[in-house]
């Protein structure tokens, strides 16, 4: 592996883990309020956290096969957890301005991780 592709993926780990700890915060923030919010919250935890441990696993991967499935799983997380986000702005449990860049930031990862799987699935055709 070349020294690019190490930072690539130490930058992708990274990212996914501080973006599930924006996750975990505003699960805390949400579990304040009754009803709906909580059960989405509880949604979002679950997705938001998993991009993450799911590239994690990936980059534990015994096999091209393995790796790639772990970031499809990832991404689709990612999508999930985009979702999520937009709903609790489009139903105004909270303000676009708040969620603006953990909605970004969501984005940002669908983009790469969908990028990584079309490249790993190409790769092993």
């Amino acid at each position: 592996m070349n020294d690019e592709n190490f930072i690539k993926k130490k930058d992708l780990k990274e990212r996914s883990f501080e973006f599930a700890k924006r996750v975990i915060f505003l699960f805390q923030k949400l579990e304040q309020s009754p009803g709906v919010a909580r059960t989405i919250s509880n949604q979002l935890l679950r997705s938001g956290t998993s991009i993450g441990a799911n590239i994690e696993e990936a980059h534990g991967s015994q096999s091209k096969a393995d790796f790639t499935a772990k970031m499809y799983i990832s991404c689709k997380e990612a999508r999930e957890t985009n979702y999520w986000l937009r709903l609790l702005i489009e139903t105004k449990m909270i303000s676009e301005k708040q969620l603006a860049d953990l909605l970004d930031e969501s984005n940002q990862l669908i983009a790469i991780l969908t990028s990584i799987v079309k490249k790993a699935s190409n790769s092993s055709d």
